[in-house]
C-alpha cells in the first residue's frame, strides 16, 4: 500500500466519536447536533423535479468535461457574481464541473504537485482536513499558517518566511473560512497574487461558503474577482472551487466546479479523465437549474440570519461569540479546554459541538483551534435556539461550580 497513507490523521469526527464514547447523555433531552456542517434546510423543489424529469439519463455515460450548457451556466454565474470581464471566463477553457469541493481539492492537488524539490502545500490553520491529506498523498509536505483572533482569523502572510514561498507549489485559501467564517479581503488577495507571480505557485481558493453571507451589502470577494481588478483576465496561476452543497442545500447532489487558469484546467481535465469521476447527466441538468436561480439562495441566507441573531442573543451574555464575516459557523471561545467543554456539554445537555483543536495542528508552539468550538447552525431555528439555551445552561453551571 501507499506508504503515505500512514501519514493521514483521523478525521475530526472520528476523534469526536472517541471523545463521546461511553457517555450516556440525558435521555429526556433530544440530541441536537451542531457539529457537522451539513445543511438541513429543504433542498429546492425545482431541482428535485429536474432530477426526476431527467431520470432517463441514467442510461447514458456522462463525459468528464461535462455538458457545455452546465459549463456556460457556471461561467455566466461567476461573471455576474464576481464582476469578471465579460467573455474572459469561457465555458470551453476555464470551467470544469466536479463532484463537490472535497473531490476537487483532493484531485487537483494530485494533479498539481511536482514531487521534485521538497514541495510544500501551504494552508490556513485551523483548516479543512482534506488540504492536509491531499498534500501528503501527492508527496508534498503541509505547511500551516495560523489563523488567530488578533489578525481577524486570516493568516499573517507578511510573516511567512521567504524559504516557504520558494518551496510552495500550492497555496490553499478558504474564504469564507471553515471553521472561522473569516473572509480574505481584496487587498490580501492581490498581495497573494503578487507573491504567486514572484515565486510561481498556484493559488487554489476554496469558496464554497461564499453565498452564505449575513449582510446583503457585504458579499465575500473572490480570487477571480481580485484577478479581474488587476486586469488579469487569463487568471494566471489562480483557480477557485465552488459548490451547490451549502449555497443551495444540495450536499447529496455532489455538484460543484473548478474555474480559473486554462493552463491549469487542461491537465486537470486529463487527470480527471483517468480518475473516473464524471458527474451524472441528470445531476448536471439539476445543477444548471440551481445555478440559474438566486431566489432560493436569498431565502437560505434569511434563515441563517434569523438563527445567528437568535443564538448570539442567547449566548453572548455568557460566552465570547461574534458574528462571522460569512458561512454558517459560530467559532466560539470556550471558558475551559475545548475538548472538555464539548465532552461535558454532550454529557449534560445532549448537544454536540466540534472541538477546535480537532481542526488544527500545533505550529510554532501554537494550537490555534484550542480554546474554541465550532457550532454549525444548520439545524432548524427551534433546534438552534434550544441548543443555545442548553449551552448557556452548561456555561452558567461552570460559573456556579467555579470551573
Amino acid at each position: 500500500m501507499n506508504r503515505e497513507l500512514s501519514l493521514l490523521q483521523p478525521y475530526p469526527f472520528e476523534k469526536l466519536g472517541e471523545l463521546k464514547a461511553g457517555i450516556n447523555p440525558p435521555a429526556d433531552l433530544p440530541h441536537i447536533a451542531l457539529s457537522i456542517g451539513e445543511p438541513k434546510h429543504a433542498s429546492p423543489a425545482f431541482v428535485a423535479q429536474t432530477l426526476l424529469d431527467n431520470i432517463n439519463c441514467l442510461a447514458n455515460y456522462p463525459t468528464t468535461k461535462g455538458l457545455p450548457e452546465l459549463r456556460q451556466t457556471i461561467a455566466d454565474w461567476c461573471t455576474r457574481r464576481f464582476q469578471l470581464t465579460p467573455g474572459s471566463l469561457t465555458a470551453d477553457d476555464n470551467v470544469l464541473p466536479v463532484n463537490g469541493t472535497r473531490e476537487a481539492i483532493f484531485a487537483f492537488t494530485q494533479a498539481a504537485i511536482n514531487r521534485e524539490g521538497q514541495p510544500l502545500v501551504v494552508s490556513p490553520n485551523p483548516f479543512y482536513q482534506i488540504y492536509e491529506g491531499a498534500a501528503y498523498l501527492a508527496g508534498a509536505e503541509p505547511y500551516y499558517l495560523n489563523c488567530l483572533a488578533e489578525n481577524n482569523f486570516v493568516p499573517d502572510y507578511d510573516a511567512v518566511p521567504e524559504a516557504v514561498w520558494q518551496r510552495c507549489q500550492l497555496l490553499f485559501l478558504c474564504s469564507p473560512g471553515n471553521p472561522t467564517g473569516a473572509v480574505t479581503d481584496l487587498a490580501t488577495l492581490k498581495q497573494l497574487i503578487a507573491l504567486s507571480d514572484k515565486y510561481d505557485f498556484i493559488i487554489a481558493s476554496d469558496e464554497c461558503y461564499s453565498e452564505i453571507y449575513l449582510q446583503p451589502d457585504q458579499k465575500p470577494v473572490g480570487l477571480l474577482q481580485a484577478c479581474a481588478e488587476l486586469g488579469r483576465d487569463d487568471y494566471r496561476n489562480c483557480i477557485v472551487m465552488h459548490s451547490l452543497s451549502k449555497r443551495s442545500n444540495l450536499p447529496g447532489l455532489r455538484s460543484g466546479f473548478v474555474a480559473g487558469d486554462a493552463r491549469l484546467l487542461a491537465p486537470f481535465l486529463a487527470y480527471r479523465t483517468y480518475h473516473g469521476c464524471s458527474m451524472p447527466i441528470q445531476h448536471q441538468l439539476a445543477s444548471i437549474a440551481a445555478w440559474n436561480d438566486e431566489n432560493h439562495v436569498e431565502e437560505n441566507r434569511r434563515f441563517y440570519r434569523e438563527k445567528f441573531k437568535a443564538v448570539i442573543d442567547i449566548l453572548s451574555p455568557v460566552m465570547d461569540v461574534q458574528y462571522p464575516d460569512a458561512s454558517f459557523y459560530l467559532w466560539a471561545k470556550t471558558p475551559i479546554a475545548d475538548d472538555i467543554f464539548a465532552r461535558d456539554l454532550f454529557a449534560t445537555q445532549h448537544v454536540t459541538v466540534l472541538p477546535g483543536r480537532y481542526l488544527s495542528r500545533e505550529t510554532e508552539g501554537i494550537l490555534p483551534g484550542a480554546g474554541y468550538v465550532r457550532m454549525a447552525l444548520v439545524a432548524t431555528l427551534d433546534e438552534c435556539v434550544e441548543g443555545a439555551q442548553r449551552i448557556r445552561r452548561y456555561v452558567e453551571s461552570l460559573t456556579d461550580t467555579g470551573a
